[in-house]
């Protein structure tokens, strides 16, 4: 599985470097609403034109962080809520232990 695992990084890694390679030369202009315009008519933010491949890999790269930070709040919900059941279950049995009758037990030995 790790030689799948190790096989499958190596191909993801090689399409990563072509991709930036094949689109190192275009350069974008952020723009939106007047926050990142050049020249910068107010000044705001000056942010100079970047490479379409960066663009690309910082918004995948701003998806898996947020997927993540979504993942982990869905454990805590998740543990939380196991730990609710299982005490639930543990007073159960303790409740079912309390209201169980004793074994009649039996003192008289039975002569062979």
């Amino acid at each position: 599985m790790r030689i799948i695992y190790l096989i499958l990084v190596i191909i993801f890694s090689f399409f990563i470097v072509t991709f930036s390679l094949a689109n190192s030369k275009e350069m974008i202009q952020l723009r939106y609403y007047n926050f990142f315009v050049f020249p910068p008519k107010p000044v705001y933010l000056i942010i100079p034109p970047v490479p379409a491949y960066l663009v690309i890999f910082a918004s995948l790269l701003l998806g898996v962080i947020i997927t993540a930070f979504w993942g982990v709040v869905e454990r805590f919900r998740l543990n939380r809520t196991i730990r609710r059941l299982n005490k639930m279950v543990r007073d159960l049995r303790k409740q079912l232990h309390t209201n169980e009758t004793p074994p009649i037990i039996d003192d008289q030995k039975t002569p062979k």
